[in-house]
């Protein structure tokens, strides 16, 4: 049995806490908000209100020998995840680190979005990380610090780097079924997996001070997605348009122009080499909620 508190124990850090606690380990949810304290209350675990940008308030958390880095900037902006993620890293790190029993691990939950764009092609662990916004070559800083920062301090940082999330309150079908939809890869991660993921690294204690992308087995081309989606859902299959389409319509920030013509597939060789086995090992089978749901909903 091991004591583990989750920084920032939100979408993902709810369900690892979940399955530590089924597994017999004792965890710790941390939120910044007394708002947020009751989910993680409801999830059956011991409920801390602490911000990883205000360092006293990390001072009266309980010792663990892991220490999970989930935090969320809250989808604002570059200032705002560099307080989050990298200093709010820092401080975890320095505070954690300088206790007479420093965590054994921490993981740090990061992003596939620092590959930037590879036109298509595959991306894996030694693929170079190329940021083409300001947000996500924050995330890459943080990910130096998950490893760099924490090995000064005594501590052996893994990076989770998650695929996009998707799950229980977040299948978003209106948007693939209703369409348009441009092309481009979907890189996809289950909740469930991805929680799985942070607590197999955990427990199984593999890829100490590296990088593990965590994705399902099948990177899926959005229109074939949304066909799919469509079918099963009993539904006609969405409109569609190409990248420059969507492009030339002009109502797009920057930011948004760059993210569409990111494309890459996510290769998760590295987890399933370490022993990991997925509960839902591509969207076929994590949407399939979703769609009954649908179905049983709409009369579909």
């Amino acid at each position: 049995m091991a004591r583990a508190v989750v920084l920032g124990c939100g979408y993902v850090g709810l369900e690892l806490g979940r399955q530590l606690a089924a597994d017999g380990h004792e965890v710790t949810g941390v939120r910044r908000s007394d708002s947020g304290l009751s989910a993680v209350e409801d999830a059956g675990l011991d409920a801390r209100r602490a911000d990883v940008t205000d360092p006293e308030s990390l001072a009266d958390l309980p010792d663990a020998e892991w220490v999970v880095f989930a935090a969320s900037s809250g989808g604002r902006g570059a200032d705002a995840a560099r307080r989050v993620f990298v200093e709010g890293l820092e401080n975890a790190i320095a505070e954690y680190g300088s206790r007479e029993s420093p965590p054994d691990r921490l993981v740090y939950t990061s992003s596939t979005g620092v590959y930037g764009d590879h036109d298509g092609d595959w991306v894996d662990e030694q693929t170079p990380v190329e940021p083409t916004t300001e947000k996500t070559a924050v995330l890459a800083e943080a990910e130096r610090v998950a490893r760099e920062t924490a090995a000064d301090a005594g501590i052996d940082g893994t990076v989770a780097r998650f695929a996009g999330l998707y799950g229980p309150d977040r299948y978003r079908l209106d948007r693939y079924i209703e369409g348009p939809v441009t092309e481009g890869y979907l890189n996809m991660v289950h909740r469930d997996d991805a929680a799985g993921a942070v607590a197999f690294l955990l427990s199984e204690r593999p890829a100490r001070d590296e990088v593990v992308l965590v994705a399902d087995d099948e990177p899926a081309e959005k229109w074939t997605f949304a066909d799919w989606l469509a079918d099963e859902c009993g539904v006609p299959r969405p409109p569609k348009r190409t990248k420059e389409e969507r492009l030339a319509e002009g109502d797009l920030s920057e930011a948004a122009k760059r993210r569409i013509r990111t494309s890459k597939r996510c290769s998760n060789d590295t987890l399933r080499s370490l022993g990991y086995e997925f509960r839902y090992p591509t969207y076929r089978s994590g949407y399939r909620d979703a769609v009954e749901r649908y179905r049983a909903e709409t009369g579909a």
